[in-house]
């Protein structure tokens, strides 16, 4: 019976950290500000985006994800810092905006 409650607590415990590791907001700092603000879901999670920044307050446990910072990179532009639990490194964040960069070349080009 002790090893039963013990195992239930343990459960419990794992679960409410796991909710509290997710319930970190996440943060997009942009290279150029949004002309307007704009919200949208990117990683299950509903980013609003203001100024330079792009910030899911309500994450779930897979918004902090390179997949997440190349969709808001398409859809805002060129990711400068993303930021959660930690901070994505330089080679993830350089991926990330792969696409976004490639595009402003071509808008660049073709007002050229």
């Amino acid at each position: 019976m002790k090893l039963q409650i013990l195992a239930a607590c343990a459960a419990l415990a794992s679960l409410t950290a796991g909710q509290a590791l997710a319930a970190d907001a996440v943060t997009a700092k942009l290279a150029s500000p949004v002309a307007a603000k704009t919200k949208f879901i990117a990683g299950g999670a509903m980013f609003n985006c203001d100024g330079d920044a792009c910030v899911a307050v309500a994450p779930t446990s897979q918004t902090f994800a390179v997949s997440t910072c190349r969709t808001i990179a398409d859809k805002v532009g060129v990711v400068a810092a993303f930021d959660g639990r930690k901070s994505l490194d330089e080679a993830k964040l350089a991926d990330c905006n792969a696409k976004a960069v490639a595009k402003a070349g071509s808008t660049t080009l073709a007002k050229q």
